[in-house]
């Protein structure tokens, strides 16, 4: 596996302790999709949240957050529709009463705890 995935998969697990730790509940991790993959969808009370989390080492070539593109937010809206329509009409699925896509900002420095930034409805 390349360093810069065991980094990704490192920040994607640090991204779900941080929303667990703030009481929301993770119903799905890495979840493919047609045509791409859903980091984290998880219930934000009856908000149902696509994250998109973005992990990197330091911040010498820009934000986390500045990755995620115009092009990337379009996917994650689609992919999040179908996400939607395979888990929410479905007996027992949660009621959800609005959809929003967050992104979590993950800096993993060479010593010390993760820094986690939340951006909150980036769509």
């Amino acid at each position: 596996m390349r360093a810069k995935d065991v980094v990704g998969r490192y920040g994607e697990r640090v991204a779900g302790r941080f929303l667990e730790d703030a009481g929301w509940t993770v119903l799905d991790r890495g979840w493919r999709g047609t045509g791409g993959e859903l980091d984290i969808v998880a219930l934000d009370g009856d908000a149902l949240v696509a994250v998109e989390v973005k992990t990197r080492r330091s911040t010498r070539y820009g934000h986390p957050a500045e990755a995620v593109t115009p092009a990337k937010l379009a996917r994650l809206r689609r992919l999040t529709g179908e996400w939607a329509s395979l888990h929410l009409d479905v007996p027992g699925a949660p009621v959800v009463r609005s959809v929003r896509i967050d992104v979590l900002a993950v800096v993993v420095p060479g010593s010390g705890a993760a820094q986690v930034e939340h951006l909150v409805g980036v769509w």
